[in-house]
């Protein structure tokens, strides 16, 4: 989830952007500001991920605002002005709307922020690199909810999405760091920290799967949670 906040001076711009947000899921509108400093003091006390600000303010403008930022979240502009365009993109903003904005072209902007987010993710989260027919396919370590063995395959859940990987559920669960995976059956292999709830006949996980706890493993279990 996305904690944004809007900044423009103009009311109805606050709610056409509310409009067009309503169909997305991931983005919670935090606050509005309706000038550069007000935008500064509610930034002093509360963190977010997204900013949709304007440009054209009274006493301090967007790109002022900008600067004067430490810790300065995802930028994207939304001006009825574009000679200011240059300047935004020297200050890494993830992209420069101009008013009037569709909900299209917002869309656009934020599928570029989500691939950017998704791209530092990747680069800074451990993973493993695992063969899915013919690719060598990465798999972010946190993702991974449960290894599920099919034979001479494993089945890799995340998010509940599975995907069959070339690999025998032993000799994958040996590249795994153990503290945080564990076998809890001959056939399964579960994330410690998507682990919901559990009693000693089975584990809920993360997104509501049921996986049966074998009875060689039931000591095993207790020790983690």
């Amino acid at each position: 989830m996305l904690k944004t906040l809007i900044i423009d001076d103009e009311p109805l711009a606050h709610q056409v952007i509310k409009h067009h947000l309503q169909g997305c899921n991931d983005i919670s509108v935090l606050a509005s500001c309706y000038n550069a400093t007000e935008a500064l003091r509610y930034l002093a006390q509360q963190q977010v991920d997204l900013l949709l600000l304007d440009i054209n303010m009274p006493a301090l403008s967007g790109i002022e605002l900008l600067r004067v930022l430490h810790n300065r979240p995802a930028v994207i502009i939304i001006s009825a002005y574009k000679e200011y365009a240059i300047e935004g993109f020297e200050l890494d903003v993830v992209d420069y709307l101009v008013k009037p904005v569709s909900s299209e072209r917002l869309f656009a902007a934020l599928n570029k922020l989500r691939r950017r987010l998704v791209a530092v993710k990747s680069a800074t989260e451990p993973y493993i690199v695992l063969k899915v027919d013919r690719e060598q396919r990465k798999f972010l370590l946190n993702d991974i909810s449960l290894l599920e063995a099919y034979g001479n395959y494993v089945k890799v859940w995340q998010h509940q999405q599975m995907t069959l990987v070339n690999s025998t559920l032993k000799r994958l669960l040996q590249q795994l760091p153990s503290q945080q995976f564990v076998q809890v059956h001959k056939s399964f292999v579960v994330n410690k920290d998507k682990v919901l709830a559990a009693d000693s006949e089975q584990l809920r996980l993360d997104g509501d799967q049921l996986i049966k706890v074998g009875k060689l493993y039931k000591q095993r279990l207790i020790s983690f949670l």
